[in-house]
């Protein structure tokens, strides 16, 4: 997450926590899908940071492991500096109410080739009218610019003006072979203090957390690792010394004061970075399939409630009449109920299968989209008045910006239900 401060300073940068990805919610059991891509919407919330913590660090025949891999990575972790950034919006980036002007935001990243390619959090550069960068302990500092972003799954690339022999590149993992309980290594610059390595394992797996365009961001690796603000787009590395993923948010307690680490921290996959990192240095952008539904999770409770017939698979909310869903005849809810105080809309179409493979949830659904590209066929098993077809929809291209479709369209829920959408 990207963090402010008036004027921060490479030895002892006292880091004022401004930017913090406020708002975002972490995902709780419901009978309903939280929305797209949040995983919570009031029990946990989740702020862009990246992680330190105090894991003992294993042990291997030529000595401690942690060092080995700070030895090998650190010098290619950058201290990015991002200047100009206003803080007189309503941006989540400024939650503490500050006055009109422009302040410094901080965070790490780290290098993926010798051209200079760096991989960052896009709330971390956002905004920004100057970048600069310092690699691992030099104190020289580089001017950077933006080779390509993307808000809806927190990506940037940038390039530093460095020279090709402070050029120290991490290499990209495979995240698909992930294990929970796997030992990791953060490194990256919390409260402005670079260079700080934290130690943890693999938590969980296969994770949502949400972007700040409200589109889902699957598959993300949960660590306990600590996070803190600064940490945003730092390098979380495997016992190998590859990178599995780009530390990005972590998750509070409802009510805590507190903005930083609880050893909850989540961290886009390395295999997301691998195809949007592409896509970005070639285009400039990335694209990415959309669906272009709102839906609820269904389970008993919700099943026995509009005697639905089953006990799984998605309820269909909304269906924009432009987007690639309903273009292909999925019908949305059309009546609004309310069950065990939540607002839903009955009436709508239930999908059961994707592909031939039985839908379990809206995640399910939203991960399948999300591994999709732009014009794949989908085929949907749908139950509709008690029949039974399969609908085809070509997948169409995700809008730039989720937040207007919160009740009407896209990968985010509605406001009144928690959903998720694709």
């Amino acid at each position: 997450m990207n963090e402010t401060s008036d004027a921060p300073k490479r030895s002892l940068r006292s880091i004022f926590l401004a930017g913090l990805m406020g708002g975002l919610v972490v995902a709780v059991a419901g009978f309903i899908a939280i929305a797209a891509g949040w995983i919570g919407k009031d029990e946990t919330t989740v702020q862009s940071l990246t992680s330190t913590t105090t894991t003992p660090a294993r042990e291997s025949s030529s000595g401690n492991i942690v060092n080995q891999i700070y030895n090998r990575d650190s010098d290619g972790v950058g201290f990015i500096t991002a200047s100009g950034i206003s803080t007189g919006s309503s941006s989540a980036f400024d939650p503490f109410g500050q006055q009109q002007g422009t302040s410094t935001a901080t965070g790490s990243g780290f290098l993926i080739d010798t051209d200079g390619h760096m991989v960052t959090n896009n709330h971390v550069i956002e905004g920004a009218k100057k970048i600069t960068v310092t690699l691992g302990d030099s104190d020289a500092v580089y001017e950077a610019s933006v080779v390509g972003t993307d808000p809806s799954t927190d990506l940037a690339v940038i390039k530093v003006d460095a020279p090709e022999s402070e050029m120290k590149p991490l290499k990209l993992g495979d995240s698909s072979d992930v294990k929970v309980g796997d030992p990791v290594v953060a490194i990256g610059n919390p409260f402005g203090l670079d260079r700080t390595v934290t130690t943890g394992i693999v938590s969980a797996l296969q994770r949502e957390i949400s972007s700040l365009t409200n589109y889902a961001i699957s598959n993300v690796i949960q660590t306990d690792a600590a996070i803190n603000p600064g940490n945003s787009g730092g390098p979380l590395i495997d016992a190998d010394g590859n990178v599995i993923g780009v530390n990005s948010q972590i998750a509070t307690g409802t009510g805590s004061s507190t903005s930083g680490n609880v050893g909850i921290g989540f961290a886009i996959p390395s295999n997301t970075v691998k195809d949007v990192v592409g896509q970005l240095i070639e285009d400039g952008k990335a694209e990415h399939a959309y669906l272009g539904i709102s839906g609820a999770t269904i389970n008993q409770q919700l099943a026995d409630a509009l005697n639905l017939g089953t006990d799984s698979g998605v309820l269909v909310q909304e269906a924009p009449k432009d987007g690639p869903a309903a273009k292909a005849g999925i019908k949305a809810g059309d009546t609004a109920v309310t069950i065990q105080g939540q607002r839903v809309m009955a009436g709508g179409d239930v999908i059961t299968k994707v592909n031939g493979k039985d839908l379990s949830s809206m995640e399910d659904l939203i991960a399948a989209v999300n591994d999709a590209k732009v014009g794949d066929e989908m085929d949907l098993e749908v139950e509709r008045n008690g029949d039974t077809s399969t609908v085809t929809v070509t997948l169409g291209t995700r809008p730039d910006d989720n937040s207007s479709t919160q009740s009407s369209s896209g990968q985010g829920g509605q406001q009144e239900l928690p959903g998720f959408g694709q």
